[in-house]
């Protein structure tokens, strides 16, 4: 009986040993052991693979089509199979028309108009006034400029995610067996692997913050507070197998307001793996409450709001004008889009936290969307089906740009401000600068916006 339970105790330890020396230690040191970017080179290859896959002939009679004989139609039809699987350039995979880029309708009617205007005069009309009108709308019914921002960005080649680039539709037998083992791969290695690294992250930050709660405040505690959130953050990030690039760490916030474009939940580890940040966000219950009440007890000046509170702008505004006036306490991490954007742009800035004053810290972040898509679609699945998508996906692959620190001008407003500082990001991070708001996800347009489109028309066509 003892030598059974030795047995079962070896070949539980064995395993967790080799988890613990090989991923988790690394992990809170901050360590790479050169592991996942072999792996990462692993999965570069074995798409390769799959790329040549798709487009050899499965058999000989596919040869014969593929030469034309018997069907002269099956080389077109052919390629675009190809094409539809293995998309060589990502840009013009994203871009389904080229159309003109305006902040506003006027703006691109207005030089259109005044033509018209001094060319024959506005008692007289032509019905080719009208053709720049229903071109807009007919671009925004092929290509919307708002609404793709909330859908899976495109791919520039299949990734064996998923069954081909067209679902479930079969190409090849070679070709299903290559996405079998990966979809075994990910399901019976990968995925436990990374539920036992989270639930190694999930004690430790238990363990910790209980700890950590009960030193008294004194510097060794804002010490070990500060390397107990780095741990914890560079483990949890193994468990999505992340390799990250920081560029320009010289530029990282010391206190003040950081700003980041969102993504992904995921945001948040990823930037707190390099640096520790206070949290703002409404109170949850449940699981969520209980990592909050965790975080809280380390004396980190995170703040929580009822959502009765949230709806107050000024008390949430005092608070954190409170936070970023004090020098002793760390900078405060805020994504000001208010929602999760795909990966391709930056939407609209909320005003709120330009307005408080103080150095603003931007960050850039971009992920690589060919190991697996970090955009979560809140409307669509819920907080643990994204999390089981992401730990069954390759990997996380991103580049976070630490930008210089920017402070708010004198005569400048705070929406000014704000679009400055997305610009900045958007800029450095190669994504599209877009004026809208990215609560579009979930509400429709709101008057005022179709109001003032209508106002610059009319400012334009308006006569003595």
């Amino acid at each position: 009986m003892e030598q059974l339970l030795f047995v079962i105790l070896g070949l539980f330890l064995t395993p967790f040993s080799c988890l613990v020396m090989l991923i988790v230690l690394p992990g809170c040191f901050g360590i790479s052991l050169g592991i996942r970017h072999f792996y990462i080179n692993f999965l570069l290859r074995m798409f390769e693979l799959g790329y040549q896959i798709g487009q050899k002939p499965e058999s000989d009679s596919e040869l014969i089509d593929q030469q034309g004989v018997g069907h002269e139609d099956d080389d077109e039809e052919e390629k675009r199979d190809d094409e539809k699987i293995f998309v060589p350039n990502a840009s013009s995979a994203n871009v389904l028309i080229e159309k003109d880029s305006t902040k506003h309708l006027a703006d691109g009617v207005k030089s259109v108009v005044n033509q018209t205007v001094e060319r024959i005069g506005k008692e007289n009309f032509q019905f080719s006034d009208v053709f720049y009108f229903c071109k807009k709308g007919v671009e925004a019914i092929i290509e919307d400029e708002v609404t793709k921002r909330f859908t899976a960005e495109e791919l520039p080649s299949w990734n064996l995610l998923t069954r081909t680039s067209m679902q479930y539709q079969y190409l090849n037998i070679r070709l299903t067996m290559l996405w079998m083992a990966a979809f075994f791969f990910r399901y019976m290695v990968l995925l436990p692997v990374r539920l036992a690294v989270t639930s190694i992250c999930m004690v430790y930050l238990l363990v910790s913050s209980a700890f950590i709660g009960y030193l008294p405040d004194s510097r060794f505690k804002q010490i070990l507070n500060k390397y107990s959130s780095l741990t914890l953050h560079r483990m949890f990030c193994r468990c999505f197998s992340a390799i990250i690039t920081f560029h320009n760490r010289e530029n990282r916030a010391e206190g003040g307001i950081c700003v980041a474009n969102h993504t992904s939940p995921i945001d948040i580890a990823i930037l707190s793996s390099d640096n520790v940040y206070a949290f703002i966000g409404q109170l949850h219950t449940a699981f969520m409450g209980m990592l909050q009440r965790a975080m809280s007890r380390t004396g980190t000046d995170h703040i929580w709001f009822e959502r009765s509170e949230m709806r107050d702008r000024m008390k949430v505004t005092q608070r954190l004008k409170e936070h970023v006036d004090d020098p002793h306490k760390l900078p405060i991490l805020i994504f000001p889009e208010g929602t999760c954007i795909n990966n391709t742009s930056v939407m609209q800035f909320k005003k709120g936290s330009f307005e408080i004053g103080g150095t603003i810290y931007p960050v850039a972040i971009k992920y690589n969307s060919s190991f697996g898509d970090p955009f979560w679609n809140s409307s669509k699945y819920s907080m643990v089906r994204y999390l089981l998508m992401m730990m069954t996906s390759w990997a996380i692959v991103c580049d976070v740009w630490y930008l210089p620190p920017m402070v708010k001008g004198e005569d400048e407003e705070a929406i000014e401000f704000a679009n400055r500082v997305k610009a900045a990001i958007a800029k450095q991070g190669g994504l599209l600068d877009l004026t809208w708001d990215g609560q579009l996800k979930r509400t429709r347009v709101k008057s005022i916006f179709k109001a003032k489109e209508q106002e610059e028309y009319s400012k334009i066509i308006k006569t003595d």
